[in-house]
């Protein structure tokens, strides 16, 4: 039924339409380059991320699982996400939820086995969805067999395969490390081995120790994984923490960054100009980036992707893509996370304008774009900025151009659950209660909520690994599942239908931000035939706004779940009377340009149909 109105809505439109009509382009003009040829599978895609241990419970042990993903393969199918991230499934002590790996060619028992996973990739495959690992290249647990030979024969096959220094330990066993390195998780980055008589470099928690890229067999040992993945039919990777790949090869002691009000044991004390974004890392994505494509053009597949977690500047993060005159690539597309590092509750229509137009304004134009509103590290977009919200910030990911990444949940609302310091896994914040509810990242990995049953639905009653949010009664699945009903799912789902029309049209990357009042953004995307807007309300009082138009009417397409408007109604006088935080994508019902209206009706049916051609 959505993906009818949808149809219905752009066809309706094109009846109407008449040639010859200009409009004079406001400023803001921000040009997103596509190639002539059809955009690749990713270049428009939904990822949507599943954090595992939290999705879908099977056999009732308390720990979500593949199988459970598996059974729940309808829901993604029925939203239309392009691939699915996976979070670490690999074989682990869990020190870190997956993030310390202790064999790369192994499913943990947690989650469930190999031939599990064969499963849900050919299933997922049946119903055109992608499959990505989450690859954890920067380290390894403590517990890997590499860092165990480590350990035991510094100067075997295996001794140089972490980064290890000398460090002094006086009469009463106090430690001096190498140098002022921090942890991203507090205190030293170094942790002395008693056996090894050595120190070791963890820039995560001591569980998680750095391995050394500047020993080639440590190159050739992960793309060797790599590899089996690829073989194994994985569609690609999202490569975590890669910017701390490699580290000054002196070892000096990083400068105060002088942020006020941080203590000396936290990793925001110093400025990280010696353990991260070196220049030998980018080289490193660039490497593996070629050995994907190789594999791709070796195999004829479809494109194996790669994209790059890094949370550093702007700058840094556009060298993960390659080098902007095309000479090197590497990740098909490095996060951008200016939605989560720069938008924050109580944000106006001049930073969302920033927050967006710095992006768009660095981006060559050779690459993809691409909008991340959250993640299993940060707290829920709903938390974030408030639950008027929700809508919205969808509705922003799902109208600009590129690449579109949801966290599980986000496409129901959830908030942050309620988690207590004693019932927490997350090791960077469970020891010290003291400041568990600011730092921990437990919040946002509470179990899915499916309907309002026992445990969310998450399992059939055993206690889950994570508190299930005591808000799962209210915001569930089930509830919002339902035809015609305006809930957030539903709004979420027609998004994605719309967001795929217009991924099939030509030429329709330009992109233009404009303020219609002090609470009011329009951001518009057109060709010569059609004048796309969202216009969000980000304020608490109503507005009534003359958004920049075509001659003719509009028509409303999606709305928020709150709004006045109704999918089909028509705007007269292009004026817009919007609720607070509401925001609502219209588009015109008079073509500019020249075609006929047979033309454009034919145009459009096929294109919903899944057909691309030109109108011109």
């Amino acid at each position: 039924q959505n993906d009818m109105k949808i149809v219905f809505v752009f066809v309706f439109s094109a009846i109407a339409v008449v040639s010859g009509l200009e409009i004079e382009k406001p400023k803001n003009e921000y040009l997103l380059a596509r190639n002539d040829a059809e955009p690749d599978w990713w270049q428009t895609a939904v990822f949507y991320q599943i954090y595992p241990r939290s999705f879908k419970d099977s056999d009732n042990d308390g720990i979500g699982d593949i199988r459970g993903i598996i059974d729940k393969l309808p829901h993604l199918y029925d939203m239309k996400v392009t691939a699915v991230w996976l979070s670490p499934i690999f074989t682990s002590p869990q020190v870190d939820q997956g993030y310390d790996i202790s064999d790369y060619y192994s499913i943990d028992p947690d989650y469930g086995t190999l031939d599990d996973l064969r499963e849900l990739v050919d299933k997922a495959h049946e119903l055109d969805i992608k499959i990505v690992l989450d690859f954890v290249p920067n380290h390894t647990s403590d517990q890997h067999e590499w860092f165990q030979e480590s350990v035991n024969n510094a100067t075997g096959e295996f001794g140089d395969y972490y980064v290890w220094r000398d460090c002094e330990k006086d009469e009463d066993g106090i430690v001096t490390p190498p140098n002022n390195w921090l942890s991203h998780f507090g205190g030293s980055a170094w942790e002395y081995n008693e056996e090894r008589d050595q120190c070791y470099l963890h820039q995560f928690a001591a569980a998680q120790p750095d391995l050394n890229f500047n020993n080639p067999d440590v190159v050739t040992a992960i793309e060797l994984v790599l590899t089996y993945w690829l073989e194994f039919g994985i569609d690609g990777f999202r490569c975590d923490a890669v910017g701390y790949l490699f580290e000054d090869p002196e070892f000096r002691d990083e400068p105060l960054s002088n942020i006020p009000d941080v203590g000396e044991d936290e990793h925001d004390y110093l400025d990280h100009i010696y353990t991260a974004d070196q220049p030998q890392t980018y080289d490193m994505i660039y490497q593996w980036r070629e050995l994907l494509d190789s594999f791709t053009e070796t195999n004829q597949s479809d494109t194996k992707v790669m994209m790059t977690e890094t949370y550093t500047s702007i700058e840094n993060t556009l060298l993960y893509y390659g080098l902007s005159n095309g000479t090197r690539k590497g990740a098909h597309f490095a996060f951008n996370f200016n939605f989560i590092t720069k938008i924050a509750k109580g944000f106006n229509v001049e930073d969302l304008t920033a927050c967006i137009s710095e992006w768009l304004d660095n981006l060559p134009s050779i690459y993809t774009s691409n909008w991340v509103l959250g993640n299993h590290d940060v707290n829920r977009v709903a938390t974030r900025f408030g639950t008027e919200y929700i809508d919205a910030f969808n509705m922003l990911t799902a109208f600009l151009p590129g690449v579109m990444v949801t966290y599980n949940g986000e496409e129901i609302g959830m908030e942050n659950g309620e988690v207590t310091c004693e019932q927490g896994h997350d090791p960077r914040a469970i020891n010290d209660c003291s400041t568990f509810n600011e730092t921990s990242r437990d919040f946002a990995r509470t179990p899915f909520h499916w309907d309002n049953t026992t445990n969310a639905g998450f399992n059939d009653g055993a206690t889950p690994w994570l508190p299930v949010s005591e808000k799962y009664l209210d915001v569930n699945l089930a509830d919002q599942d339902v035809r015609a009903l305006s809930s957030h799912y539903n709004v979420y789902k027609e998004l994605l239908q719309f967001r795929s029309t217009l991924s099939r049209m030509e030429d329709l990357d330009e992109v233009t931000m404009v303020s219609l009042s002090d609470n009011v953004i329009q951001i518009i995307r057109q060709n010569k035939a059609f004048h796309v807007s969202l216009v969000f309300n980000v304020g608490e009082d109503e507005e009534a706004v003359e958004f920049n138009h075509w001659e003719g009417d509009y028509v409303v397409a999606i709305t928020t779940i709150d709004s006045s408007y109704s999918s089909g109604d028509f705007i007269e006088n292009g004026t817009l009377f919007l609720n607070p935080y509401e925001s609502i994508v219209i588009h015109n019902t008079v073509v500019s340009g020249g075609p006929s209206a047979i033309q454009v009706l034919s145009y459009l049916v096929l294109l919903c149909s899944g057909v691309t051609m030109s109108l011109f």
